[in-house]
């Protein structure tokens, strides 16, 4: 088994791997021994004059039938891991999983959200994959599991995380120029402790909400800083009552970022596009509360 393997899908996996692995190396081995046997048995000073081979016909059976048993066997190892990655346990703890650029939401049955992703140890886990924007790709290399999450088609994938820890989640499809920023974790806790952590997290989100919070847990910061550099947005530094020019339908003119300014940008960001910057942000209408958007606004104010 390859270190960091932290689920049973993963020790199959790895399983299949070093099946096939065993396999090409054991090939490789022979067919290069062969090959220089044959050039050292059949060089010319010692084969003068050459001589006709008209075949073997046992030879060329052998040759044919135990590659095709090989690969039968690869396809089968590979098969029966596959359909067990795909077979989803009636059982599982379902988490809608959210990509936008550049960042990972998930969210649980009773409607707690988190920026990571929390589970407990040995219980099966759906993770129900979403798209807001571009093509995306879910890879967490410990679980050795990966899916792609495609805008406008629901996909799923599941695991049963079998070691305590935490590990890293990734991006693997091309998303944008923050691709690589796109990042997040699963955390794996005794499910008593799992218990308590989404205890304190529901009541955590039943209290107010909190802007830095919600600033990271939306992937907000993934495209605005708040220390003055330039990213894919606009900084969040000194951004509120700052004069900058905005495209409005096509048109340049000057704002002020006002509250009335930052609710806009938050729920219709294309409505008014900083002038240098991309029409990228998505909206977060339907997606925030109006409490929400009140809290990142009065955060907003206290960047300097």
């Amino acid at each position: 088994m390859f270190s960091g393997a932290a689920s049973t899908i993963a020790t199959k996996v790895d399983s299949a791997f070093l099946f096939i692995l065993a396999i090409c190396v054991v090939m490789l081995l022979l067919i290069t021994f062969l090959m220089v046997y044959f050039v050292i048995k059949y060089r010319r000073d010692k084969n003068p004059t050459p001589t006709n081979i008209e075949g073997n016909f046992l030879l060329e059976v052998v040759w044919t039938v135990v590659p095709t048993l090989l690969v039968i066997a690869m396809f089968y190892y590979g098969w029966i891991g596959y359909r067990e990655m795909e077979t989803i346990p009636e059982d599982a703890m379902a988490v809608k999983v959210t990509a936008q650029m550049w960042s990972w939401s998930f969210e649980y049955d009773n409607g707690t959200r988190s920026d990571e992703l929390a589970v407990p140890i040995n219980k099966p886990v759906k993770l129900e994959l979403f798209s807001r924007d571009v093509l995306h790709s879910l890879y967490v290399p410990a679980f050795r599991i990966k899916k792609d999450v495609v805008p406008g088609i629901p996909t799923s994938l599941w695991f049963t995380a079998d070691e305590e820890g935490t590990y890293d989640v990734l991006c693997t499809e091309y998303c944008g120029v923050r691709h690589s920023a796109m990042l997040s974790r699963v955390v794996v806790m005794p499910q008593d402790r799992f218990a308590a952590w989404m205890a304190g997290k529901v009541t955590q989100e039943a209290a107010e909400p909190v802007g830095r919070e919600l600033l990271e847990s939306q992937g907000c910061l993934g495209c605005h800083s708040l220390d003055g550099s330039r990213i894919v947005g606009p900084t969040f530094k000194g951004i509120f009552g700052r004069k900058g020019l905005v495209l409005t339908d096509g048109a340049e003119r000057e704002i002020v970022a006002d509250e009335a300014y930052l609710r806009r940008s938050i729920l219709k960001p294309n409505a008014d596009v900083v002038v240098g910057y991309p029409p990228i942000m998505p909206s977060q209408e339907g997606i925030l509360s109006d409490a929400q958007i009140d809290a990142i606004v009065e955060h907003l104010k206290t960047v300097k």
